[in-house]
């Protein structure tokens, strides 16, 4: 008997966006399952970013339909999608600079109302202790790592179900990379969905279930981190086209990235 299949938490079909004349997605299709982690990689301006923006609604979308907990999303304003449980952190954190770490807090859980409110603000302040002791603090002295923490913290108040991360890694010393992908297994690991487009592709691939590789606004490759670090287009995706004519990198595999 053949097993039912379950419905993707996210599902992007035939996604296509444009910046005026300038194609930056074509085409794309992809999907995240309830509860997993799913990776896109690319070089710089492969339309990752993009991606994410019209999933969230930031940006609209020339044609294409995006799925979010079974409800076609593809034209909700950003707002009435962040109430169904999809949160997105952006790029460059873009923590409200001014405001205190409270104040983000309370931003993130805009819109909702009950107790529970609380007991979400004490597990995020045990996620993120130092979080806590700054409360008071206003965000835009945090450090570079710190703000991410609270751009995690803010969009975990509004208790998503699927959460988009956009360059979390970007600007970040090693040992403060490793803190913040620490609390992207805890998160995933606590059940949120995770879409993550990352630089860093070692780091990506030790985390991701699933992997997708975009080049150019669409996806030339995907599957396990296995499979798409042993395919030699990873590479070449990754790394862009002028790859293609450096010797050196003909055989380069996950560890050499």
């Amino acid at each position: 008997m053949t097993e039912p299949t379950q419905t993707p938490l996210l599902r992007i079909d035939d996604l296509w966006v444009s910046y005026g004349p300038v194609r930056a997605v074509r085409g794309v299709s992809l999907e995240v399952a309830n509860g997993e982690l799913a990776a896109v990689l690319g070089a710089n301006g492969a339309g990752k970013t993009s991606t994410l923006r019209s999933i969230s609604g930031v940006i609209g979308k020339v044609r294409g339909k995006v799925a979010f907990a079974g409800r076609d999303i593809s034209r909700m304003p950003p707002h009435t999608i962040s109430k169904l449980g999809l949160a997105h952190v952006p790029e460059g954190r873009q923590v409200f600079a001014p405001l205190t770490v409270a104040e983000n807090l309370d931003l993130g859980a805009y819109g909702r109302r009950g107790s529970d409110i609380a007991a979400d603000l004490d597990r995020v302040f045990q996620l993120f202790p130092v979080l806590a002791d700054r409360r008071g603090q206003v965000a835009g002295s945090l450090s570079g790592g710190e703000q991410q923490m609270l751009a995690f913290a803010r969009a975990l108040m509004a208790r998503p179900t699927l959460m988009l991360m956009d360059e979390p890694s970007m600007g970040l010393a090693p040992i403060t990379t490793d803190k913040v992908f620490d609390a992207i297994r805890t998160i995933n690991g606590d059940g949120v969905g995770i879409l993550l487009v990352e630089q860093s592709a070692e780091r990506a691939l030790e985390v991701a279930s699933r992997v997708y590789v975009m080049e150019r606004g669409e996806v030339v490759l995907s599957g396990s981190p296995k499979e798409v670090a042993d395919d030699p287009r990873f590479v070449t995706a990754y790394l862009g086209p002028a790859v293609q004519a450096m010797p050196e990198f003909t055989d380069v595999r996950l560890e050499e990235t």
